[in-house]
């Protein structure tokens, strides 16, 4: 990518991050102990509102302890969203475990609770109840949280919220992040904030978090030597990840107001354009930080321009854009996996594109690419 390039969702700094990297560059906690640790995950519990939050060093590692912390072991099985980015899915494999992967409904382009009770009962009838279920808010936008939470309580199996991509984001006024059994967020450099890299773990006792902790900093036992009698791994946040952390806490408010001018932004531009359709909550009850404004575009419908047509011309203007995620159950790795559901996913796959979204974008950058979309369209 040149500089010229307008990036998809790039890292936004604010002005508190080189003072807190400063000062724990002068104390020298520069490991994965250390005082911006605590301050950040308390921070962090304060602003959502419940729960005890451990800091790790990518979202990955927190869905992978997530399905440790759930007991899942090499034979289970897990269902998971089949729209998301392969994080979502490969932790299951970690544990030898396998994938169930389930089709996403129209309305938030989430987990289909109908689908999902149609997997469960059929796993159930094959002899294997799955031992947890992973559902996604993708791009920002809430799941269907009472209706996936009442599938999983009628057949006893804990979520994983995956909010990797949802920090800021709420349904019914309640934080995301904050209804699963287990929740985790991101923090990599493209996310809403970043830790350059970074995750968390969302639980609901002081106990669990201690357990995962315990589990991240290699399950060292309490004894005057290192001594293990559990497997552990290397999975805590460092404490100058934690520090920039503390920084993009301070601003994330003004984060998420920015993410929405530039949704806001993409519906005006497109409000009288037959055929492309603005990724948008469906009704008041969700709210979403719009980490990623996305597209649909119905080639039927707009004179044969289609997804690859946008997408191509935005690129060639130096403007970064992607399709939507590939569903895992036509990747190639996971191909052979059992899949419920219909065409949902692989329709928005097919038409869908990601649009540039940072909270860092500028005037002259929207004015780029309202020229070159005018152009196309």
């Amino acid at each position: 990518m040149n500089s010229n390039t307008i990036p998809l969702s790039s890292p936004h700094m604010g002005e508190s991050e080189q003072k807190y990297i400063t000062e724990t560059l002068a104390s020298n906690w520069v490991t994965s102990l250390g005082p911006n640790l605590a301050l950040f995950e308390d921070r962090l519990e304060a602003y959502l509102g419940s729960g005890a939050v451990a800091a790790l060093n990518s979202g990955t590692s927190a869905i992978h302890l997530g399905l440790i912390l759930l007991g899942v072991q090499a034979g289970d099985e897990v269902l998971c969203q089949t729209m998301t980015f392969s994080a979502s899915a490969n932790p299951i494999l970690y544990q030898g475990a396998t994938p169930v992967f389930i089709d996403s409904e129209p309305d938030t382009w989430n987990l289909c609770p109908v689908a999902l009770e149609d997997a469960i009962q059929d796993r159930i009838a094959k002899g294997v109840t799955p031992k947890a279920i992973i559902a996604v808010h993708l791009y920002g936008v809430p799941y269907q949280v009472d209706a996936i939470r009442e599938v999983a309580d009628r057949y006893g199996i804990p979520i994983l919220e995956d909010a990797a991509e949802a920090l800021g984001s709420s349904y019914k006024g309640q934080r995301c992040g904050t209804f699963g059994d287990i929740g985790i967020f991101s923090f990599n450099g493209n996310k809403i904030i970043t830790t350059s890299s970074g995750g968390a773990l969302v639980l609901r006792t002081a106990a669990l978090k201690k357990k995962a902790i315990f589990y991240a900093t290699q399950s060292k036992d309490d004894a005057p030597h290192y001594q293990h009698s559990t497997i552990g791994y290397n999975y805590r946040m460092s404490n100058i990840c934690a520090a920039i952390g503390l920084g993009q806490l301070e601003v994330l408010d003004e984060r998420l107001r920015l993410r929405s001018a530039m949704h806001d932004f993409y519906v005006e531009l497109f409000k009288s354009i037959p055929g492309v359709t603005v990724y948008t909550v469906p009704h008041a009850d969700y709210a979403s930080n719009y980490w990623l404004t996305t597209l649909l575009i119905r080639p039927e419908l707009t004179g044969g321009i289609t997804r690859e047509t946008v997408r191509q011309a935005l690129n060639d203007a130096a403007i970064d854009c992607r399709p939507l995620w590939k569903p895992m159950h036509l990747q190639p790795l996971f191909e052979n996996q059992p899949y419920y559901g219909g065409t949902v996913s692989a329709t928005l796959f097919d038409i869908g594109l990601c649009m540039p979204s940072g909270s860092a974008l500028t005037d002259a950058d929207r004015s780029r690419i309202k020229e070159v979309l005018m152009g196309v369209f």
